[in-house]
Formats: C-alpha cells, structure tokens, sequence
C-alpha cells in the first residue's frame, strides 16, 4: 500500500511538513520514541537535554514511528539515531543533507530529519547543507553549535571564535567565524531559527513550527559541551544575565528585551537605522514607536539577516532566540515527484527489465 491509497483520515492534515505523513493509530508517550540503547555522552552534555525534548515534543506530532526518520552524520550528536525507536542512519561526515534529500525525494510518506553539528554541517558538510537551504527539500535540520569539536576531543570547529586555544590552534584560532543562521538566511532558507538545550519550552516550540513548516527547516540549538568548552553560552543561561542577553524574537511583537522599566517597557530595543543595518538602543518615548517589529513572514530576509548579526562573532555576549524566517515556497521534492507524474501520464511505465537486458547504450529523449 503506498501512501496514495491511504484513507485521508489517516493522513496528516493541511499543508504542513507532515502533510503526507500516515498519523498513529493510537496516542504515543515519550517511551514510544525512546530506545533500549544506552545513551553515551558526557555527564553534563546538552545532547541529553535535547534527546529528551525530541522524545517528549515527537508524540504529538501524532506519527506513526516507521514514518519517521533521522538521518545524521558525524560527531557527538549524531549518536541521535541510536536513541530513538523510529528508523534512523548514522551516515557519512557532512553528507547527511545529501542523504535526507535521497530519502525525502523518494518517500513522501515520511517525516525526515537531519541532526548534525557546527563542524559536520559547517566544515566538510558546507556545501550541502547550503544547497538543501536553497532546494527547500521538505525536511528539519537540527544543528547542534558547542562551538567545538567534542567527538575529536576539542579541536577548533567553524564556529568558534577568533583567537580560540584549542588542542589544534595552541597560539590562537586566526579564522573567522561562521554565524549559522546567517549563513542559512544567506542561502535563502525557507525556515530558520536559533533556540537553547536548556530552554525546554522554547526549544519543542521551535521544533514544533519547525516541524509543521513545509520544506527545510533549519533549527541552530546553543548546546552547551562541558568537557571541551565549557559556559560558551553561559551569559544566556544565567539569571542574572540572560534579561539582557537573550533577544526574544516573536513574529509581530517589537523586537525588545532587557529588564523592565518603570513605564513596563524593555529597556532595551533593536531599531533599523535609514541604511538598513539593526543596532541595539535603549528605549524611550521620543523612539518607542521606531522599534523593529518583527515579521518572520517576510518574503525578503533582508531585515532578518540583520537581526543575525546582532549576535558577536567572538564571545557569546548577547544573541536573538527564536525563529528568524519562515516562508514559504514550493519544494525540491514536491517538484521532483511531480515531474515523474507528469512524465509518467505522458509516456507510461518504462519496463526497467528491458532496460537492464538491452543494449549498452541508450538513447535518451
């Protein structure tokens, strides 16, 4: 039975990332999607917050688990598919994308998702991970950025910042960093957004958008590794700090944060100078009305891309949470299979045994 010739009723419904996706046929717990494999990180890794958000948030996407796949490469995280109970691939360093997009192309009946790190999906994996952004391959990627490499044992990653001493860069890392989102936005990505491993709440809302967007999804999660590279965001995860750290991004509101006011405003606000660039000011009531209000929906990621670079290229002293950019346009996948349809009602099934026992050469119209 391919997924045509199931009742609508047992199929996800609207036009969302699982829209095509046969739903469970009775509720799901987190101990559904949870493997009998022992988990295997460090004691303290942020990776285990996160696996256990993605255990608890994929119940109520209402699923069936054998439609479900993730994909993963290489690195701590990508341990991912090991401890779910759905079907999963630890692939090849950096080619997860790649392989995603094989899968999502061919099977429209699945809910695919990439899991990756700042050094497998921004060294050797760059350029996939750039071309699935800009094919909108109807997936999610979760891009896990410790600003390390921990697997390795604490080499400088793509995300780390200038001057980092690492194992491989003793005198000081002289490249400049990545910003993921940037660089995502940059690809023109259909849905981008920026969330933290102990934000809970925050984190399976963003996956939950993610997850219903139609087309790539790219979610960089703050992951903190406590071996290698230990409080790399811990202005954002402190108390006391993160008021004036965290820049809340929510579709519609003003773009404001820090400790409130005595008038109950923030205290501070992003506004849009007149050459486009976003700069961070305190609020008052000569400005208040030129606070950037944000709109994720956007079709030009112009003032998006802005907001990402509000986040400091070196130590981690202030960042925008939440979801950036969510589009939409038409799919990789979609179009491909489309093609094959229409090819199909036009020519017919070809017989792939003649093929195979024909000529060595083919003609092809």
């Amino acid at each position: 039975m391919t997924v045509t010739d199931l009742p609508v009723s047992t199929l996800a419904d609207g036009n969302s990332g699982t829209a095509l996706v046969p739903i469970a046929d009775a509720p799901q717990s987190g101990k559904d999607f949870t493997s009998d494999q022992e988990v295997r990180w460090c004691p303290g890794c942020g990776d285990y917050a996160v696996l256990k958000a993605v255990q608890g948030f994929l119940p109520g996407l209402g699923l069936r688990r054998e439609n479900i796949v993730f994909v993963s490469g290489i690195g701590c995280s990508s341990r991912f598919p090991y401890y779910l109970d759905t079907y999963g691939m630890h692939s090849i360093h950096g080619r997860a994308p790649a392989i995603a997009t094989g899968i999502a192309t061919a099977r429209e009946d699945l809910s695919v998702w990439v899991v990756t790190g700042d050094g497998d999906a921004l060294s050797i994996g760059g350029n996939h991970l750039i071309h699935v952004l800009r094919r909108n391959v109807n997936m999610t990627i979760l891009l896990f950025n410790n600003r390390i490499y921990g697997l390795t044992k604490g080499q400088y990653s793509p995300t780390s910042e200038t001057g980092k001493i690492t194992k491989s860069t003793p005198a000081g890392s002289v490249d400049h960093p990545f910003n993921p989102v940037s660089l995502a936005l940059g690809a023109e990505g259909t849905f981008v957004a920026r969330t933290v491993d102990s934000d809970r709440k925050h984190l399976t809302s963003v996956l939950s958008a993610a997850a219903a967007h139609r087309g790539t999804s790219l979610v960089e999660i703050y992951q903190n590794c406590p071996i290698f590279n230990d409080g790399a965001y811990g202005v954002l995860k402190d108390r006391d700090s993160a008021a004036d750290a965290i820049i809340p991004l929510v579709h519609g509101e003003p773009v404001r944060f820090g400790a409130p006011a005595e008038d109950g405003q923030g205290r501070l606000g992003v506004f849009r100078r007149p050459t486009g660039e976003v700069h961070v000011d305190h609020v008052t009531p000569a400005n208040r009305e030129r606070i950037v209000v944000h709109n994720a929906h956007a079709d030009d990621p112009t003032v998006a891309f802005a907001l990402s670079r509000l986040t400091a290229s070196g130590e981690i002293t202030r960042a925008p949470i939440g979801i950036f950019r969510a589009v939409r346009r038409p799919t990789y996948d979609d179009r491909a299979r489309a093609q094959v349809v229409a090819d199909r009602e036009q020519k017919g099934d070809g017989d792939l045994q003649a093929l195979i026992e024909g000529p060595d050469s083919w003609e092809v119209r």
